[in-house]
C-alpha cells in the first residue's frame, strides 16, 4: 500500500468511537499514533488532553510566510453496528481498491492525506498548523472548543483554515463538480421539556406532559420551512447552472431539485432552516402519568437567520413547552475569493476538466470553534471519487470506505496547494 493508504488503514483500526456520553475509548491512542508519525520526520507534536483519554495533537511546520494556514480534522468517529457491515468497521481492510472502516470518509482518510503530505518533508508556502482533534462528533467541547479556549497560542498567526466536507468530486452526467465549502448552517441542539400533573394512568389527565410534548414535537416535524436563498447558496446555484449548461430557476427551486436530482443534492439541504426531533424520554411505568416529558431536537439555521429560526421554534412549541440549548453555534461563512481561488487552482492542476464551486454545508464542523478566534474556514478534503460512490451516504453510513486512488489524488492536490516549490508534474 502507499503511505497514505497505510496511514488511513492504521487510523481506522484504532477505535475512537464517540457516542456523546464521554464513556467511549477516547482519542488518546490515535493521538499518540499521529504524534509518532510527525515526530519521526522531525515535526514536533504537542499532545494535550481535555479529560482522561480525550486527546488532541497540534504541530506547526514553518514556511516561507508566517501568515499561517490551519489544517484541522477530528480523530473521533460515530458508532458503528458491526452486524450491519460487510467488512468489520474497525478492520482498516483494503478491498476492491478502497480502505474500509468507520471514519474512512469522516474523516480519518483526510487526516491520512495531511499526514502523508507532511511526512514528505516539503517546505510550505506559509506556516502550517496541523490540528488533530477530539470530540467533533459530539459538541466539540473536549476538542476544538478546549483547544481555542486553553491553547489559543498554538494557533497564533492563523487567519484561514481548511478541514472536512469539501473538495470532493461530484458527478452529474459527464460533469465533474468539486464543491468547496464556504459556509455552514448554525447549530441549535435543544432539549424540550413539558411539565404537567403526575397521576394514575387510569384516571382522566389533569395536564399530561407526554401529550403536550407529543403535540409540540409533531408541530415541529410537520412544519414546512420557507426557502431563504443566502448569497452563498445563490452563487452555488449560479455556478452549477454554468457547469451543467442549463438555467436553474431560483423561483422554483423545489421543482428544480426534482429535475436535477444529482446537482440538487448540493443545495437541497441549505435552502431552509430545519428542525428534526431525534429523541424522546418520558415516564417510568405504563399506569403512571409522569410529571415531566423531554425531547431533543436537532435544529439548523442558515447564516443570519438565527432570530427567525428561534421565533418559529417558540411559536411551534406553544406556551407549555420550554427549550434549552444542549449545543449552540452560530452559522459561519467565508468569502469565495482569495484562499477559495487557491483551493480551486490546486484542484484544477490535478483535474483540469473539473468545476470547483462554492458550497454551504447542511451540518457543522469544528470550523465554528475556530471562527470564534477569527479564523475563516473552508471545507476542503480533496478526493477524486468514482461516479457510483455515494459520498454523502458514506457519512455516518454503513460500509464507509474511501478509494486508495482518491486518497493519492488528495495528497497531490494538497501538495499543489501547500508546497513552496512544485513537485514533478503528475498525471491529471
Amino acid at each position: 500500500m502507499t503511505d497514505v493508504a497505510t496511514i488511513c488503514s492504521d487510523l481506522l483500526r484504532i477505535d475512537t468511537t464517540n457516542d456523546g456520553t464521554g464513556g467511549g475509548p477516547g482519542e488518546r491512542q490515535a493521538a499518540e499514533y499521529v504524534a509518532g508519525l510527525l515526530d519521526e520526520v522531525g515535526i514536533e507534536p504537542i499532545v494535550f488532553e481535555s479529560a482522561p483519554r480525550r486527546a488532541s495533537v497540534v504541530a506547526r511546520i514553518p514556511g516561507d510566510s508566517d501568515d499561517a494556514l490551519l489544517i484541522h480534522g477530528h480523530l473521533d468517529v460515530v458508532p458503528a453496528d458491526t452486524s450491519e457491515w460487510r467488512i468489520h468497521p474497525f478492520s482498516g481492510e483494503v478491498a476492491d481498491g478502497c480502505v474500509h472502516g468507520r471514519g474512512a470518509v469522516d474523516m480519518k482518510g483526510t487526516l491520512a492525506m495531511t499526514l502523508a503530505w507532511a511526512r514528505q518533508g516539503r517546505r510550505p508556502k506559509r506556516d502550517l498548523v496541523l490540528a488533530f482533534l477530539a470530540d467533533e462528533e459530539a459538541t466539540g467541547e473536549y476538542g476544538a472548543g478546549h483547544a481555542v479556549e486553553r491553547h489559543r497560542d498554538l494557533f497564533e498567526g492563523c487567519s484561514e483554515a481548511i478541514s472536512e466536507s469539501g473538495g470532493f468530486s461530484w458527478h452529474d452526467g459527464g460533469t465533474r463538480i468539486y464543491p468547496i465549502a464556504v459556509g455552514e448552517r448554525g447549530t441549535a441542539w435543544m432539549r424540550l421539556t413539558a411539565r404537567g400533573v403526575a397521576g394514575h394512568g387510569s384516571k382522566p389527565a389533569v395536564d399530561n406532559p407526554v401529550a403536550e410534548l407529543a403535540r409540540a414535537v409533531a408541530r415541529i416535524a410537520d412544519h414546512t420551512w420557507p426557502v431563504r436563498l443566502t448569497p452563498e447558496v445563490a452563487r452555488l446555484i449560479d455556478e452549477l447552472s454554468q457547469a451543467l449548461g442549463t438555467p436553474i430557476d431560483l423561483e422554483r427551486l423545489d421543482q428544480e431539485i426534482e429535475r436535477l436530482p444529482r446537482a440538487g443534492v448540493l443545495f437541497k439541504g441549505v435552502l431552509r432552516n430545519s428542525a428534526n426531533p431525534t429523541m424522546l424520554d418520558a415516564g417510568y411505568k405504563v399506569n403512571v402519568i409522569p410529571g415531566t416529558a423531554e425531547a431533543h431536537v436537532d435544529g439548523r439555521f442558515l447564516p443570519g437567520l438565527r432570530d427567525e429560526f428561534l421565533a418559529t421554534i417558540d411559536r411551534l412549541l406553544g406556551p407549555k413547552v420550554t427549550r434549552e440549548f444542549v449545543s449552540f453555534e452560530e452559522g459561519v461563512s467565508s468569502p469565495a475569493t482569495g484562499l477559495f481561488d487557491e483551493l480551486s487552482a490546486a484542484l484544477l492542476a490535478e483535474d483540469p476538466t473539473g468545476r470547483p464551486v462554492p458550497y454551504v454545508m447542511t451540518g457543522g464542523t469544528d470550523a465554528k470553534s475556530f471562527a470564534r478566534i477569527g479564523i475563516k474556514g473552508y471545507g476542503f478534503a480533496p478526493l477524486l471519487l468514482p461516479p457510483g460512490l455515494d459520498y454523502f451516504g458514506m457519512f455516518h453510513g454503513v460500509d464507509e470506505r474511501v478509494p486508495v486512488e482518491g486518497l493519492e489524488f488528495g495528497v497531490r492536490v494538497l501538495d499543489r496547494l501547500l508546497a513552496a516549490e512544485p513537485a514533478a508534474e503528475s498525471a491529471a
